[in-house]
């Protein structure tokens, strides 16, 4: 994590002010800018926590947040202890210390043994920009507080950042919904990542009890399958965890000559290639198309690489839909709401049936692909490779990359395809 200190601006600044949010030592604005009030806070939980109070926030106070940052702490039973007294000193539910812990009983507790405390807020954010180091803390917090979600790797980006899946469920209805094949489309990740902390809450009777009827039979029937941030790389640069000056920016920027707003108008991953433009499913045409649009090298968008599956990110999310049986795929992207479900002369079984259900609970339209767009992307190819029905849902209205101010009405058009997807 980067050093801050008076002055500093950029998203480890929001994670900050949301940690200290959290930790109720900070009561001003999240806005990424290190002023008076961040510094007054940062004092205030270094001073709390018997840190050195220098108002400077290095590896020693970042530390000391991190349980802010993932939604728990660690604690080692002590004699006495019970889980009712537990969940009162720290301000949170014996449902949920219970949830964390499968197994732990009400009494007699194993003195010694160390257990996981959720603390009393949701883990992911919905009102900061979206990191990968965001991502990665909630991906840990999530695994801690409900160990029935299951977390793996898939792959690696360029600049080797671990690609993170998570599952829920256990039935073998298999359905996959994967986000941020573009970078400035970053806000789609925030949505998978809320959907399935509300799942886990609502399955593990901590939330909406009228709801857990519905969620416990889609955890019995079907198993989801979410890949959060296809292209984290990309996803940094557009929230600025890569600020101006370093190398990684002053790279990518050089290599923007559309000239396109630097770095809100970057798709691509880290090798200026358009990660959904890469996938074996007309992937010539798609080379033909966008070469006579002017898109012959690598940049911000549209570039299609050198060859299908060229890149990490690509290569990642072939394997690991191979190596499973998904019946049906969403893939997340801004904007237009709409809801994409052909490729081409391909109809899979229930495809349109299903687009049309889709529609019904989110107002989104269900259109055809437009003809110059309908190649090489993820939907296309699982369409064009399994003959089953694939979606690329576009949220949201505007220009890319959407402010985080629209996740709210995003979600809530969503929530719906999101839950329904696993039925059908």
């Amino acid at each position: 994590m980067e050093l801050l200190r008076l002055g500093s601006r950029g998203p480890d600044v929001e994670l900050l002010q949301t940690a200290l949010t959290r930790a109720r030592h900070f009561w001003g604005v999240i806005d990424g800018i290190f002023g008076p009030v961040t510094r007054r806070g940062t004092l205030d939980f270094q001073n709390a926590n018997r840190l050195t109070t220098d108002g400077l926030v290095g590896p020693v106070t970042w530390a000391a947040l991190h349980p802010y940052l993932t939604g728990y702490i660690r604690r080692t039973i002590a004699p006495g202890d019970t889980i009712s007294d537990l969940a009162r000193q720290n301000n949170t539910t014996i449902g949920a210390i219970t949830t964390a812990n499968p197994g732990l009983g009400a009494t007699n507790l194993p003195i010694g043994e160390q257990i996981v405390i959720p603390l009393d807020f949701d883990v992911v954010p919905t009102n900061i920009s979206f990191t990968y180091n965001l991502l990665t803390f909630c991906v840990e917090g999530l695994r801690a507080r409900y160990p029935f979600i299951e977390t793996n790797v898939i792959g690696s980006s360029v600049l080797g950042k671990p690609i993170h899946a998570l599952a829920i469920g256990k039935g073998q209805n298999q359905v996959m919904y994967n986000a941020s094949h573009h970078a400035n489309e970053w806000i789609t990740t925030p949505v998978v990542m809320r959907f399935i902390e509300e799942y886990a809450a609502i399955y593990a009777g901590l939330d909406l009890p009228m709801l857990r009827p519905v969620y416990a039979d889609m955890y019995e029937k079907s198993t989801i399958y979410i890949v959060p941030m296809v292209n984290p790389d990309g996803v940094d640069l557009v929230t600025g965890a890569y600020a101006p000056g370093s190398d990684v920016y002053e790279a990518l920027k050089t290599m923007n000559y559309l000239r396109l707003p630097f770095p809100g108008g970057w798709k691509a991953n880290a090798r200026g290639v358009d990660l959904n433009l890469q996938y074996p499913a007309t992937w010539d045409l798609a080379k033909e198309i966008k070469f006579a649009q002017g898109f012959t090298k690598p940049g911000p968008r549209d570039y299609v690489g050198e060859h299908p599956l060229s890149e990490p990110e690509s290569i990642a999310m072939a394997e690991f839909t191979r190596a499973h049986d998904f019946r049906l795929t969403l893939s997340y992207h801004t904007q237009g709401e709409v809801i994409y479900w052909r490729y081409r002369d391909f109809l899979p079984p229930q495809s349109e049936e299903i687009a049309k259900l889709f529609t019904r609970v989110s107002g989104y339209l269900h259109v055809q692909t437009p003809y110059l767009s309908d190649n090489a992307g993820y939907k296309d190819w699982f369409i064009k490779e399994y003959n089953r029905p694939g979606y690329t849902i576009e949220c949201g209205l505007g220009v890319n990359p959407l402010p985080i101010s629209q996740f709210g009405r995003i979600y809530r058009d969503n929530i719906g395809i999101l839950t329904l997807a696993a039925f059908v």
